[in-house]
């Protein structure tokens, strides 16, 4: 059986030093989008390090996504990575994170769900620095074909959109390069930036990370419905549910709540076709 579930729970977690910096930072927020117009106030605590913050997501990246990477090469799990799938991610903010800094990030499988026709990996990284715990973050990975094993299925909720319009919508355009730029944070995966590989994957072209989509989200909820302090931010979890090409535009629907504001994202060009569902972002 490739995946073992007990002993890919019961195994030892793994630790790793990651460190990051304001050109990480920098790197990241232009992998997203960030920058456009150059020169806007609003934009250049994305872009110059005298005046940078740190949007949470950034987390998904720092270190190179180490939870991913050691969750897939942990006892009790081997599986083909042609038949893994990023479901869903989470990540519980502890306290800002810092432009510079110097981390240990502790990685273990939370949970293995048997889907019957797929597993479920619930892969968590701990991450803290000397001052303390800064972030939690948890990937959901499905595995195709390796379910029917007898475990528990898990949870399988879905959020109802709210019956009312959306208070903000917002259009962020995917640019042809984006990508490209935002594959230099560490995620080299071919089937971004290798036309001939996407076409062996089942696609027209290259598609663009999951993660990116997922940044992009969070920076226009913090830019329009948090009054862009990215400090707020306390938890933000997604759910992958449709890919999106470079040159796209996502359209990012907002429902305000007390303390959370829930999204949904889809693709202007291909009638609204869902790309992130039961999206929340939870903040102070």
């Amino acid at each position: 059986m490739p995946i073992d579930a007990a002993k890919a729970v019961a195994a030892e977690p793994r630790s790793a030093e990651i460190t990051w910096d304001h050109k990480d930072i920098q790197l990241y927020h232009l992998g997203l989008g960030a920058g456009v117009p150059a020169t806007d106030p609003d934009e250049l605590r994305y872009t110059l390090e005298s005046k940078l913050h740190v949007l949470p997501s950034f987390a998904t990246v720092a270190g190179a996504g180490m939870g991913v990477v050691g969750g897939l090469s942990a006892p009790g799990i081997e599986v083909n990575l042609a038949h893994v799938l990023h479901g869903g991610q989470t990540i519980e903010l502890h306290r800002p994170i810092p432009v510079k800094g110097k981390a240990t990030t502790t990685s273990r499988v939370a949970a293995v769900y048997d889907k019957t026709k797929a597993a479920v990996l619930v892969l968590r990284s701990e991450v803290a620095d000397a001052d303390g715990p800064l972030w939690t973050s948890d990937s959901q990975i499905f595995v195709r074909g390796e379910g029917g094993f007898g475990g528990e299925r898990g949870p399988s909720e879905r959020l109802e959109i709210p019956e009312r319009a959306p208070d903000r919508t917002v259009e962020r355009t995917i640019r042809e390069d984006q990508a490209l730029l935002y594959r230099l944070s560490g995620d080299w995966n071919p089937l971004h930036a290798d036309p001939e590989f996407a076409k062996l994957a089942g696609f027209d072209k290259p598609i663009l990370h999951g993660l990116c989509s997922y940044g992009m989200t969070l920076k226009a909820v913090a830019d329009t419905a948090l009054g862009g302090d990215v400090s707020r931010i306390t938890r933000y979890s997604t759910r992958f549910a449709g890919i999106v090409f470079p040159g796209e535009t996502l359209r990012v629907r907002m429902w305000e709540q007390p303390g959370r504001v829930q999204v949904t994202v889809t693709a202007v060009e291909r009638e609204d076709a869902p790309v992130l569902a039961d999206t929340v972002v939870e903040h102070s």
